[in-house]
């Protein structure tokens, strides 16, 4: 059995998943896409956010309030594989990686949660 002090270490030396993901309303396919350094532990704040009526996406929390959770789903769209011997700014990445999906995506209007820039 490992001790407290193993288990931390264990835990500390764990990566979290990094990359790209979607909130899909099932009722309509409208999406919210973002990206994240930890993509379990953002799903959990986004649930909380979303269930206390805090998120900052008014229509999505708009339609969250209205439908419940049950009508969402949560999925990863595209993860950044971590590798140690590379030096590289994985926030910055990541953004790029977004940026991609919203482009492909185009989660505007009807299809999205997103507001058009410009």
């Amino acid at each position: 059995m490992k001790t407290r002090k193993e288990i931390i270490n264990d835990y500390k030396q764990t990566k979290s998943k990094i990359g790209v993901f979607q909130i899909r309303n099932k009722s309509n396919d409208k999406i919210f896409v973002e990206s994240s350094l930890d993509l379990i532990a953002i799903w959990n704040r986004l649930r909380f956010q979303l269930n206390m009526g805090s998120h900052p996406n008014l229509e999505l929390q708009k339609d969250w309030k209205a439908l419940g959770e049950e009508n969402f789903t949560y999925e990863i769209l595209s993860e950044i594989q971590q590798d140690d011997a590379v030096q590289m700014d994985y926030r910055k990445e990541i953004k790029k990686l977004e940026a991609m999906f919203i482009e492909e995506l185009q989660p505007f209007g009807e299809r999205g949660y997103h507001k058009n820039k410009g």
